[in-house]
Formats: structure tokens, C-alpha cells, sequence
């Protein structure tokens, strides 16, 4: 779509405001409300932002101004927002891209692959939490009869919340997305919006379109939509799953190999981009599970359902959940990352590390397919099964240490993320919960 295009396709909708659209180092939507007769302005200039006043953007109160200029291809209406569309921004300062920038390091990324003969194809599932709060303040699901001990799939669950989940839908595919399947999920008020698969920043875009539309939509209908990995401690986390393909426009998925011999539909060059992916697992869940409470997720242990999903395990198998690397036959599924992840980041660490493995043509080893929550501890050991960072501060200091997946950022995005993450882990290790005062306030 060029400039006229572009005109033309909002005046057919009635679109009047452009939101120039970003997001900081947390993967949260920042925005300026445009006019829309002022769409050059946009795309030359850029919208202005204060950058000392966004997490991350690596400036001072004296600093200049953060320009974000808009990327035509993310054009979308926001159904939810009648009058206003999306438009997806690269940050620029003093007129060039800026290496702060989450859009910008992916978009560096995905054009040095392409400088290889490659193109990175991903779909990603976004699971997420209809709540509400009662008068306490307390957080619940937000329909009251939700209350099975094992709700995955569960058709009343997914019935008594068809209003809010067809609006979402409906904006959704109004916005471009093509939504193919909705399902309640393993916990409480959980469900899975799926989209079909596309390169890897449209991919990204869309995931950040959706986040908005969804907590938009669901307030308006009386709910908390969240992307919190683990709301609840005896409930499934929600994750935000991976899948992985590379192609070079002959063929489009490049990991597909009928005649892989572990009958898993893999090629050689999927293999080492798995492998990859398991050698630096540790500095991704930096970037991939990147929050104090990404961790209440990334355990071992049974919820309330009995079941659990956690890819707590440095593993990968055929159909194993246990493991934090699935191959559903012939494309690679990255289980690690979750809903507070930023999707530009987590897709560029995730590139460098799988082709890390490709360029140094490591091997993943056999395949595990049997359950490995258990196996014991010196069971693991044997086999040489690995456990992802158990704190969001053992991850920090494993992408510290790892420079392929923290040189995906940049060493100053890298490090600014380092400073943020190591804040954000002192304040969780100062912060005194209910649980500690209820256990210790008259224990002595």
C-alpha cells in the first residue's frame, strides 16, 4: 500500500486519528492520536515522543526527541476504537533508525537473514485470563459458574463467554488477523485466540494489535484481560507458544523433511536451528520469560487440574509437552515464552540462537518422549537434561553470560535491560508479601 492508497483506504472507512503505535523495552503499546490528514507527517518526520518518559529507550530528560515513523504494512482498523487505525512505528532519532528501538533491532535481524537467502516464519499463541475484581479487590474468573476442576475445553466455559470472545474475534480479523480457533484453556477464565502464521515481524506486529484489541474489548464488556504468566498460584500459567519456520522463497518451510529418519518431519536445517535454540535456552528465557512472576510459571509441579504445561525442561520431543522445544512435524515449537514477553525481542534472541545453531551445525541430540516431570533430579543428570533459570535473576545473569542471544539486542538495548531486569529483581527480593506476614508476623 503506498501514500494514495493509504488515503484512500481511510477515507472508504471513515478513519480519522492514526494511533502511531510503538512499544518500549516491556513490549507495552505507546501511542500519539494523529489526525489522519496528517499521514505524511508520520511517515517522513514521525510522530515525537519524550524518550526519558518510556522504559528503556536509553535517554535523559535532555535528551532529543523519539521519532516513530509509520510502517504502511501494519495499517489496521481498531474496531474497538471506531474512527482510529494502527499504524506499527519504527523509532528513529536525529534521522536515524534507533538502536533502542524493539522494531528496529528485529527488523535489523530479519534483514541480516535475509542477506543469507532466509526468511523467518512464526505463529504464536496467545493465551490469556478473562477476570474481575470483586469488592475486596480480589481477582476471580470472570464468569462465576467457571469453576471446574478441569476446565480445558470445556464448552459452558467457552459459551457463557461467547459475547466478549466474538467481539474479540470479530475486530481481530476486521484488523487483518485471521483468527481460525478460540478454546477455553487449561485454568480458570483462560482461553487461546489463535492466528494464522506469518513472517516474523507481521507476526510480531499482530501479536502487540491483538494484546490492544483484546484488554480494550474485554474491559468494555466488564472484564480484566491479562497476559500475566501465572495469576494464580494453584492454576496453569499462560504461555504464549512459538512456531518456528525458516524459508528462501523457493520454499517455505525449510524444516520440513519428509524423510527424517526420527520420523518427526524435521531437516537437517531444523535441527540445528533446534539445537541452537537448546544451547543458549537458558540467556532466551531472559528475553522470553522476562518478568518476577514468569518463574511461578516455569516450575514443575501439579495445579489444581492436575495438569500442567510448563517447558521447564532444556529438552525437546516429538508431541512432548514436558519439554520446552515441541515438534508438532515439521516446524519447531518454542514453549518457553509467555504472554509478558516483548515479541520483537523474543523473536530476534530466538533467531540468533537457532541459527547460532546453524552456522556452528550443532546436533540436539535423541528426542525425548516420555514424561520428564518424573524423572528425578539425578535421572535428568544421566541423560543430560538441563532445567531453565528457576528466578528471573539466575536468566538475567545467563544472558549476560551468552553473547549470541544478548548480542540480539545490541549491546545497548542489552544492556539497558540488564540495569531494568536487575531493578526489577531487587524490588520483588525487598517487597514484603501476605504470605510473610500471615506466616511470620507472630510466629516468634
Amino acid at each position: 500500500m503506498n501514500r494514495e492508497q493509504a488515503k484512500a483506504w481511510c477515507a472508504e472507512r471513515g478513519i480519522r486519528y492514526l494511533l502511531a503505535q510503538f512499544v518500549d523495552i516491556h513490549g507495552a503499546a505507546k501511542a500519539k492520536a494523529v489526525p489522519v490528514e496528517h499521514l505524511d507527517m508520520v511517515l517522513d518526520d514521525g510522530a515525537g515522543f519524550a524518550g526519558f518518559a518510556l522504559w528503556g529507550l536509553g535517554m535523559g530528560p535532555h535528551g532529543p526527541d523519539y521519532m516513530a515513523r509509520g510502517d504502511l504494512a501494519s495499517l489496521a482498523p481498531m474496531p474497538w476504537m471506531p474512527g482510529f487505525a494502527r499504524l506499527a512505528c519504527d523509532g528513529h532519532v536525529k534521522g536515524e533508525p534507533y538502536e533502542y528501538c524493539s522494531r528496529v533491532v528485529l527488523k535489523r535481524a530479519l534483514a541480516a537473514l535475509a542477506d543469507e537467502g532466509y526468511t523467518m516464519y512464526t505463529g504464536i499463541e496467545p493465551e490469556f485470563m478473562l477476570l474481575k475484581r470483586g469488592a475486596d479487590g480480589a481477582l476471580a474468573p470472570a464468569d462465576d459458574t467457571d469453576t471446574l476442576d478441569k476446565p480445558c475445553y470445556d464448552y459452558k466455559g467457552l459459551a457463557r463467554n461467547a459475547a466478549c470472545l466474538d467481539a474479540m474475534t470479530s475486530a481481530l480479523r476486521e484488523g487483518g488477523l485471521d483468527v481460525y480457533q478460540i478454546d477455553h484453556e487449561d485454568a480458570n477464565g483462560q482461553f487461546e485466540v489463535n492466528f494464522t502464521y506469518a513472517d516474523a515481524l507481521t507476526t510480531a506486529d499482530r501479536l502487540v494489535y491483538l494484546k490492544m484489541g483484546v484488554s480494550e474489548i474485554a474491559r468494555a464488556h466488564g472484564m480484566v484481560a491479562t497476559f500475566m504468566p501465572k495469576p494464580f498460584a494453584d492454576r496453569t500459567g499462560t504461555g504464549a507458544h512459538f512456531h518456528i519456520s525458516l524459508g528462501n522463497g523457493q520454499v517455505k518451510n525449510l524444516f520440513h523433511d519428509d524423510a527424517d529418519p526420527q520420523r518427526m518431519g524435521l531437516s537437517k536445517l531444523g535441527y540445528h536451528f533446534l539445537a541452537g535454540l537448546l544451547a543458549h535456552a537458558q540467556a532466551l528465557a531472559a528475553v522470553c520469560a522476562p518478568t518476577v512472576n514468569s518463574y511461578k510459571r516455569l516450575v514443575v509441579g501439579r495445579s489444581l487440574s492436575g495438569a500442567t504445561w510448563a517447558p521447564a525442561y532444556i529438552a525437546y520431543g516429538d508431541n512432548n509437552r514436558t519439554a520446552c522445544v515441541r515438534i508438532p512435524y515439521g516446524r519447531i515449537e518454542m514453549r518457553l515464552a509467555d504472554g509478558s514477553m516483548n515479541p520483537y525481542l523474543a523473536t530476534a534472541a530466538i533467531l540468533a540462537a537457532g541459527m547460532d545453531g546453524v552456522r556452528r551445525r550443532l546436533e540436539p541430540g535423541r528426542p525425548c518422549n516420555d514424561n520428564l516431570y518424573e524423572c528425578s533430579a539425578d535421572q535428568l543428570r544421566e541423560r543430560g537434561i538441563g532445567v531453565l533459570p528457576q528466578t528471573l535473576a539466575d536468566a538475567i545473569t545467563a544472558f549476560e553470560r551468552d553473547d549470541v542471544v544478548r548480542g540480539a539486542l545490541g549491546d545497548a538495548l542489552a544492556a539497558e535491560f540488564i540495569r531494568l531486569k536487575r531493578m526489577e529483581w531487587t524490588e520483588y527480593c525487598r517487597h514484603v508479601s501476605g504470605w510473610e506476614t500471615r506466616r511470620y508476623l507472630e510466629f516468634f
